[in-house]
């Protein structure tokens, strides 16, 4: 009898690992192949990016020469250690499925492979948040097979070091894949396939809850002083409270044991998301396979620390772009979602600092956009059900950044400020074919002079687009805010249907910026 050797998984599925155990499982599983292996993000059914060289990687036997066609072209190489990789040419987008074959001593053959436009689908809980669950979602599942769209969903896994695979598999966009993908995803894909009409391969990557800097690998933070101090040793301080913590409960309850009696409550937790452990295992994985860009929905579980996103985000964006090594690819972020109490009068919002350090990245790298969406969110549920508006503008702005495509991608985007006498007179980008006021006279907006003390505000559309704010309390405007809010009631449009985003003119230091040290 003729004995087929079984293929090698390098990675299985586990929810925790740390360095150790992650070096040892590669170097058991993967010190010998029997087969050709190609990591799982390559598998039947993908989509490949077009239009850029693509790196096809895996792993056999040291020494083993390995060869990959794909659309004409031929590359080969030779296996150095396990490891083995290969550069294809830049391949044309196409619908009509094609084979990749990678031989060795053995041959894979991935069928059903399309090229297109990739681009993956990362953040928290509101990108996490599935289409079944959405607004009115059962007319969109019941249409949402199309042989165009493919579909590929990273497991949820952390990770102590960065891994050299996970489990998966691409899958076509249809009624049984399409309700458990990513909401925002889907909708991505969905509008972004109509609009070029090539193949799109969306790679959802998300975990509900996460803040930004479990998605940043070790060496950036480390190498910033100041996230070494406050989030890698802040860390590993809460890790020592929570042991000591978790002792103490173990010494009472032992003492209580033997008194015949349990203790109250459970025991304590641990310190909370350990960072770097969703990027090691839910990003790293996935480099370099080729991607046109990203959409982000992150940012509620950084809110209380709003000042520090102005630079973390950015530093986030750019850590991926240096360890995909394609450049700067697009990056588009969706601005927080309206949540939790409306408050009578203007007062300070971490959520609005949120958004404003969401913007900044805009203005401080390239390539990088944002969808407003202050007009979907639900005042009492921190995941608004509307994804369907979101997956559009992201898709606006993909258009316009990554396609270069000359369309109205933004609403109105705060540009200066004037001072006239008692009036404040704004100027906006992104005006498109003009500003309007949706359902009524314009709302959200307040003003202060030199008190500082913000209150709501009058304010109007003039013939040439500008906005002068004004309110009998203040006799001279020093700034002026809109939407300014962690629920902002705003109805501040441009005529082609985009919402303004909220802002601020000002730059007073706000409830979560650092306090200075104590003198």
């Amino acid at each position: 009898m003729k004995f087929t050797p079984r293929p090698v998984r390098c990675f299985p599925k586990f929810s925790v690992t740390t360095a150790a155990v992650a070096a040892a499982l590669l170097a058991s599983a993967c010190g010998a192949f029997a087969d050709v292996k190609l990591p799982a993000i390559f598998s039947d059914h993908m989509v490949l990016q077009q239009g850029i060289p693509l790196t096809v990687w895996g792993w056999a036997d040291d020494g083993e020469e390995v060869t990959v066609k794909l659309q004409g072209q031929e590359a080969t190489t030779t296996t150095r250690g396990t490891k083995w990789s290969v550069k294809l040419k830049p391949l044309t987008a196409t619908a009509t499925p094609c084979v990749l074959t990678v031989a060795g001593k053995t041959r894979v053959q991935l069928q059903d492979v399309l090229v297109g436009e990739v681009w993956i689908c990362s953040g928290q809980s509101n990108m996490e948040w599935p289409l079944r669950a959405s607004f009115q979602a059962e007319a969109d599942i019941a249409a949402a097979a199309n042989p165009n769209i493919r579909l590929f969903t990273v497991p949820r896994v952390k990770a102590d070091a960065p891994l050299a695979d996970i489990k998966g598999s691409w899958t076509a966009c249809n009624p049984g894949s399409a309700p458990g993908f990513s909401a925002v995803g889907y909708y991505f894909g969905r509008d972004l396939e109509k609009a070029l009409k090539v193949p799109v391969g969306l790679i959802h990557t998300s975990w509900g809850g996460s803040p930004a800097e479990v998605w940043m690998s070790n060496d950036v933070l480390a190498g910033n002083p100041a996230y070494k101090r406050d989030i890698l040793d802040g860390y590993t301080a809460a890790l020592e409270r929570a042991k000591e913590a978790k002792a103490k409960f173990d010494a009472d309850a032992a003492k209580l044991a033997a008194q015949g009696k349990k203790p109250a409550g459970r025991p304590p937790g641990g310190p909370g998301w350990k960072p770097s452990e969703l990027y090691n295992a839910m990003i790293a994985p996935l480099i370099p396979f080729g991607i046109r860009g990203a959409i982000w929905y992150q940012g509620e579980s950084n809110a209380g620390r709003a000042h520090e996103y102005r630079t973390l985000y950015a530093d986030m964006i750019t850590n991926w772009r240096r360890d995909w090594g394609v450049g700067d690819f697009t990056f588009l972020g969706v601005q927080l979602a309206p949540f939790t109490k409306i408050l009578p009068e203007p007062a300070d919002s971490n959520w609005a600092e949120l958004r404003e350090a969401q913007w900044l990245a805009t203005q401080k790298l390239p390539n990088v956009g944002m969808a407003v969406i202050t007009d979907v969110g639900d005042e009492a549920d921190i995941h608004p059900r509307k994804k369907g508006p979101v997956g559009a503008r992201l898709v606006l702005a993909a258009r316009a950044i990554a396609y270069q495509e000359k369309i109205v991608s933004s609403g109105p985007i705060y540009k200066s400020l004037k001072v006239d006498g008692a009036r404040a007179l704004l100027s906006f980008d992104h005006i498109g074919s003009g500003l309007e006021a949706r359902g009524g006279e314009l709302k959200g907006f307040a003003v202060c002079g030199d008190d500082k003390k913000f209150v709501w505000a009058k304010a109007e559309i003039l013939p040439d687009n500008t906005i002068a704010v004004s309110s009998p309390a203040v006799a001279k405007p020093v700034a002026v805010r809109f939407g300014w809010a962690n629920f902002p009631v705003v109805n501040l449009w441009n005529k082609d249907g985009l919402p303004a985003s909220p802002f601020r003119t000002d730059d007073f230091p706000m409830i979560t910026a650092p306090k200075p040290a104590a003198k």
